[in-house]
């Protein structure tokens, strides 16, 4: 998942993005809330974390800004502003979290977790299509008799197909899911991740529409 993380403390906006990328998730980071915007207008974003004292233009203009155009992306604000008003504000305003700092990072990686299962329909921490099941807490997928623990960009991919049951994704668009900016992308890096799961979980676990991309079935 592409995540636009918005901080202006270097500090904290380093830290924070390498605990991300960690985690596998692309991560593309701003410093203040007009090249929050600008991004926002070039680049779709699976989640964005959101600080609120902001250069150039605050946090919830910027909230505002994703609500306004429409924007579902998922939104929670790290900040720390602790004031119960300001939380008031952000939540009214679309936010859905708020996280105040200093945070543990486990506890982050957790809400990101909770509000992408949110968004998606799924009360719990395994996604599953009924033949393929995957932890988002453990990085465990299984499928008929296989059972393995993914690798983090492993894990990352077949999440990606699974909160997107039956939609066809091409090379470039599992890329653009995958990796941030100023990363870089070798021509076989989807193709080897997606040799890697089936050598773990079996062929039929990810099916290839030729031509075309890749996908999981959808629930029935």
């Amino acid at each position: 998942m592409r995540i636009l993380l918005v901080e202006d403390d270097h500090m904290i906006g380093e830290a924070m993005q390498r605990a991300l990328k960690k985690e596998a998730y692309a991560v593309d980071w701003v410093q203040d809330g007009q090249m929050a915007i600008d991004s926002l207008s070039i680049q779709d974003y699976g989640f964005i974390l959101l600080d609120l004292g902001l250069p150039k233009k605050d946090g919830l203009s910027v909230l505002r800004h994703v609500r306004e155009n429409a924007f579902s992306t998922p939104v929670i604000i790290v900040t720390a502003r602790d004031a119960v008003d300001e939380r008031i504000s952000g939540l009214d305003y679309g936010a859905d979290d708020y996280i105040i700092k200093p945070f543990a990072m486990s506890e982050l990686l957790a809400r990101i977790r909770a509000v992408v299962r949110r968004k998606s329909g799924h009360a719990q921490s395994v996604l599953s299509n009924g033949k393929i099941a995957l932890d988002t807490r453990t990085r465990t997928a299984s499928f008929e008799d296989a059972t393995a623990v993914l690798s983090a960009k492993e894990y990352s991919l077949l999440h990606i197909l699974l909160l997107n049951q039956g939609k066809i994704f091409p090379r470039p668009a599992l890329e653009d899911h995958l990796y941030g900016w100023n990363e870089e992308v070798e021509s076989n890096a989807v193709e080897y991740l997606i040799h890697a799961i089936r050598k773990k979980l079996g062929k039929e676990s990810i099916l290839n529409i030729r031509g075309v991309g890749w996908m999981v079935s959808k629930e029935n």
